[in-house]
């Protein structure tokens, strides 16, 4: 399939079909929303790879150059990024006590799956899908019809409305802080490989390791 603007339009419409529902109703048809959001973002960067030709060796190009430093880096963003959610998860609980009920339904994503199942599917499918995805097909185009800021905002803006379906308004700031700051990353650094490190590592940290509800 050839690339097109209108494949760059289509595929973030098809995402939004995929994740409103999944993240309103928890489910994707048979599928809980850990497996369902696992297909979903696996079937993106499929279609992705697919409509885009370049996708593949730009990530080739990035596996090859620096790979340590954006390791590196990715790690020390994704703990950067954790200390924000950390001193804005205390100020919101202090400052907007209704805060605490949307953080907590949050977690209840946790209940549909064991703690086991849901790292194994962040860390090989969903952390770096996603990136590879948002950042590494969407910005990316978009960024080259677009502008850099342009196509970072729009990708960021995107990512965050995906996730209206939930009706948790904290879910839907959480999602644009997180596009907001990835989406930096990538326009500074170009690297999917170092967001998708970043993603992964944040992903773990929130929900698994060191969980703020």
């Amino acid at each position: 399939m050839r690339f097109s603007g209108r494949s760059t339009a289509l595929l973030p419409i098809i995402a939004a079909a995929l994740f409103g529902p999944l993240i309103a109703w928890r489910r994707l048809g048979p599928l809980d929303f850990w497996w369902g959001m696992s297909a979903s973002v696996a079937g993106l960067v499929i279609l992705s790879a697919v409509v885009d030709k370049t996708q593949r060796s730009s990530l080739l190009q990035d596996w090859k150059e620096g790979l340590a430093q954006k390791i590196g880096l990715g790690v020390l963003s994704a703990l950067v990024l954790y200390g924000v959610f950390w001193g804005g998860n205390a100020i919101s609980r202090a400052v907007f006590p209704a805060a605490a009920k949307d953080i907590g339904a949050v977690y209840g994503f946790r209940q549909d799956a064991s703690i086991i199942r849901i790292g194994l599917l962040i860390v090989f499918v969903i952390g770096p899908g996603e990136e590879l995805f948002w950042r590494g097909f969407l910005q990316r185009r978009w960024q080259k019809r677009l502008g850099l800021q342009s196509g970072w905002l729009l990708a960021a803006g995107f990512y965050a409305l995906v996730h209206i379906g939930s009706g948790n308004l904290m879910l839907v700031l959480s999602a644009l802080v997180c596009g907001v700051y990835w989406g930096a990353l990538y326009v500074r650094f170009r690297s999917a490989i170092m967001v998708a490190v970043s993603h992964t590592l944040w992903d773990l940290l929130i929900f698994i390791i060191f969980p703020l509800g």
